[in-house]
């Protein structure tokens, strides 16, 4: 799945679950409780059986919605988190939760990811001080998330930091300086992602 910049309520009607925490896109799936298309009314959603390879395929499509990456982007974390000690699953969900357009998200500057995205690129985001334009960009332990000192007045910026939901525990927040603290690697369940990787794994699996 390519870097999605279409309806994003769409994406979520065909997978049939909110993606992405935002109280308008919980109002439009309760509104249309059934896929996008001509025939959504009639097809709802798949309730009978499915293949591992449609379950693992939706799994990837999921993840890689979530975190605004392209499906090659996706097979490199999976190489790299194959690499390392412990659950593969696991590893590729940090190093994604580590992306710096992420952690921009989590922190509550942005009200999405492709909006955090946008931040990043257009170099309004600081790392330890130091002006950071790669979305990419892996965070490590201790670096401080900061906006920069021209775009702290922005109104986007602000009704995001009001309208944030609570910050995950392995960050902590300075909002009244516009910074947030890296301050460790998260647990699986610190991580809020509906996923199950496994799934995810088994697909890049059997294609190597």
């Amino acid at each position: 799945m390519a870097s999605y910049h279409g309806p994003k309520a769409k994406v979520q009607r065909r997978f049939g679950e909110v993606l992405v925490p935002r109280p308008k896109y919980q109002r439009i799936l309760e509104k249309r409780p059934y896929p996008p298309g001509e025939h959504g009314r009639d097809r709802q959603y798949r309730s009978g059986r499915r293949s591992n390879y449609s379950l693992q395929l939706a799994e990837k499509q999921k993840l890689a919605f979530i975190f605004n990456v392209r499906d090659r982007q996706m097979r490199r974390y999976f190489v790299r988190a194959r690499k390392q000690s412990g659950n593969t699953g696991t590893n590729m969900l940090v190093l994604l939760e580590r992306r710096l357009d992420n952690l921009v998200f989590r922190a509550g500057f942005a009200p999405t990811i492709w909006a955090a995205r946008q931040l990043v690129g257009h170099g309004h985001i600081l790392v330890n001080g130091r002006r950071l334009d790669i979305a990419s960009a892996q965070v490590r332990t201790g670096d401080v998330i900061s906006i920069h000192e021209r775009m702290r007045k922005n109104v986007h910026i602000a009704e995001a930091l009001e309208s944030r939901g609570a910050v995950p525990e392995y960050m902590s927040l300075d909002a009244d300086n516009f910074s947030a603290t890296f301050e460790r690697v998260p647990e699986r369940n610190e991580m809020p992602i509906p996923v199950d990787e496994q799934q995810i794994v088994e697909w890049y699996t059997r294609l190597t």
